[in-house]
């Protein structure tokens, strides 16, 4: 389905000739371009995927706004990939050979992002990619708004040994790509740091029986209950846990896949005290987030959350649009070559930019929730973590 603002008519000094700014029959007129979103509107994946489309619609009507980009306003292209990976490629296949979208922001998870990239390839698209994940990959066609493995994984794990001085972990993903790399990447370090993994479990996704795993989580003892489920499965999981009587106050639970956003759907009275490691938090004192925060409010309505992801999908029409006036054109190619170096000064959880392996330079963040579903931030790294989703030692799990 198609969507998005009417384009503004523009005089012919507001913008360069659409011959120049459109060499390969991308979807650009005189007076706009379009753009395709593409996540899941529904399944079980539509809980965490929502707050991304939210986010991207608000940034591009923002951008919109402020006169759009080149000198044309953004229409929008939205597919929903229903929580299905060949449903992510084959709307992917229509976005860029049917509607020649000039750039998709979508996908959640690694199958999405995996089943999609031979499209992009095919069709010489672009992805904006919000999500956090395992690392392990690099292509001219993505660019990776969400944090690596360096960025996530080690640095959560880190903390957790150094500050509470966890020694045991218990490992649990939803079965497909992200949670099984992004595990062998923790087991790996987490051995490597003379530590030990206790136990290692996984369910398919929108599971929602997790009896027999707390039982033996209980009966494990982990200092560290390290769960990385996602979508729906996550209201299910943490309700069970406070079932069994595991109180996150004293045991300590640390996860890479709770953002607000699930928090909305699970009930801060089953998660609270929980960490959480990721970039941007909701509750961020920094007068862009505060911005930001009542701006997505104010459209989406006042108990609307923003999570991780959500942040990382705003950031993407922007970092687009940056790239694109560095470019001096909409072409795929002459987008991703001017990328490198993209400083977005403004963005809600402070300052990025783009490494020339197409992930962001970040700060990591480690928040623990509160009942209210927000979390205080409790560290915070001083500096940007330099992206390098190739890191030494962990090469040889890309698949």
């Amino acid at each position: 389905m198609t969507g998005g603002a009417a384009p503004v008519r523009r005089s012919a000094a507001s913008g360069p000739a659409t011959a120049a700014v459109n060499g390969t029959g991308l979807a650009v007129t005189d007076d706009s371009v379009t753009v395709g979103i593409l996540h899941s509107a529904t399944g079980t994946m539509a809980l965490s995927e929502g707050g991304s489309i939210q986010a991207e619609m608000m940034a591009i009507q923002q951008i919109n706004e402020r006169g759009g980009v080149l000198g044309r306003q953004i229409v929008i292209a939205q597919e929903d990939g229903a929580s299905d990976w060949p449903t992510f490629a084959d709307r992917t296949a229509k976005l860029l050979a049917g509607d020649k979208v000039a750039a998709i922001f979508g996908c959640w998870t690694s199958a999405s992002r995996k089943a999609v990239l031979p499209m992009l390839e095919r069709h010489n698209g672009l992805l904006y990619y919000p999500t956090f994940y395992e690392g392990l990959e690099q292509s001219s066609h993505v660019i990776y708004t969400g944090q690596e493995a360096t960025q996530q994984i080690l640095a959560g794990l880190d903390w957790v040994m150094r500050e509470k001085g966890a020694k045991s972990f218990f490992l649990i993903g939803s079965d497909y790509i992200w949670p099984r790399a992004s595990n062998a990447i923790a087991r790996r370090h987490i051995e490597r740091k003379g530590c030990r993994v206790v136990g290692e479990e996984y369910v398919e996704l929108g599971h929602t029986r997790f009896e027999a795993i707390v039982a033996k989580i209980k009966a494990s003892k982990p200092d560290v209950i390290y769960p990385i489920v996602v979508g729906g499965s996550n209201v299910a999981f943490y309700k069970q846990l406070k079932a069994a009587g595991i109180n996150l106050g004293t045991q300590i639970l640390l996860t890479n896949s709770v953002t607000e956003d699930e928090m909305l759907g699970i009930g801060g009275e089953y998660i609270a005290g929980a960490f959480t490691c990721a970039k941007y938090f909701q509750s961020l004192d920094l007068p862009a987030n505060r911005a930001f925060v009542a701006a997505f409010k104010a459209m989406w309505g006042a108990d609307s959350v923003i999570g991780d992801v959500t942040h990382n999908a705003y950031v993407g029409p922007w970092l687009w649009k940056l790239a694109v006036e560095k470019a001096g054109s909409f072409d795929v190619a002459r987008v991703a070559a001017a990328s490198p170096g993209i400083v977005f000064a403004d963005a809600p959880g402070g300052e990025t930019r783009i490494h020339e392996n197409h992930h962001l330079w970040t700060r990591t963040r480690i928040g623990r929730a509160r009942r209210d579903g927000q979390f205080d931030v409790v560290f915070e790294t001083r500096d940007l973590i330099e992206p390098n989703p190739f890191p030494e030692g962990f090469r040889e799990l890309a698949a």
